[in-house]
């Protein structure tokens, strides 16, 4: 039996066919265009778990389940996004409207994506065998997961792991979920591009030189690669 892991990112949807010996045996990406519509992310997420079975030879029907990892915090018990600050879902039905989608009545769930990263690390990652552990994911945010005697913890209103958010500077840089400071506004792939740019205004009204300018005239905007990239060119400014 097969099981199918989607994970909704704030840069990228990726979906992965997990074998019975919790192995990924094929996994296909989109790109999110988090700014979209939802049902539309959705809709893609479904062509995404179509094409992997397809693929492989199989149903979707003859699948054991679908797990969905989503960033925010999450009504496990609904199916519901309550809120997401890196994609603007608010109250959404993700469960439903996957399992319409794809036309099916198989198990599918979702959790906070953090959560669903500690808890597949502590089955068959860098955890396994443990009974404490924390999970902190980087990508377009910053996000936990904490296991406690072999359970995940989730806290109030599931957001027990929302480590991100943790304020480290009083009255910092404003932060996506509407607070400053927070961990992940200083931390995060969106941080990264952010400071990017503010160190190539800097460059470009004080006249300094930097190798940043020619990778972002050459990509057309920042990455969370560009100031990496003009470090190991040389570049002080990255």
């Amino acid at each position: 039996m097969y099981r199918i892991g989607i994970d909704l990112g704030g840069t990228n949807i990726a979906v992965g066919l997990v074998s019975d010996e919790l192995r990924i045996v094929k996994k296909l990406s989109t790109p999110t265009l988090a700014k979209r519509p939802a049902q539309e992310i959705v809709a893609d997420m479904a062509s995404l778990c179509e094409r992997l079975c397809a693929e492989q030879g199989i149903e979707i029907a003859d699948l054991e389940s679908i797990g969905i990892a989503a960033p925010g915090m999450i009504n496990s018990v609904d199916g519901v996004v309550e809120y997401s600050n890196n994609i603007p879902l608010r109250k959404f039905p993700i469960v439903a409207i996957l399992r319409d989608t794809l036309g099916t009545d198989i198990p599918i769930s979702v959790a906070n994506d953090a959560n669903a990263a500690a808890w597949g690390e502590a089955c068959a990652g860098a955890a396994k065998g443990t009974k404490n552990s924390i999970m902190v994911t980087l990508g377009t945010g910053v996000g936990g997961g904490i296991i406690i005697d072999g359970k995940l913890y989730t806290g109030f209103n599931c957001a027990g792991g929302e480590l991100g958010h943790t304020v480290l500077v009083v009255d910092g840089v404003p932060c996506s979920c509407g607070r400053r400071g927070c961990w992940e506004a200083y931390s995060s792939a969106t941080a990264l591009i952010r400071m990017t740019n503010e160190k190539l205004e800097e460059c470009a009204a004080s006249g300094r030189k930097t190798v940043m300018t020619e990778l972002v005239e050459k990509s057309g905007k920042a990455s969370g690669r560009t100031a990496f990239d003009a470090m190991r060119a040389g570049d002080e400014a990255g």
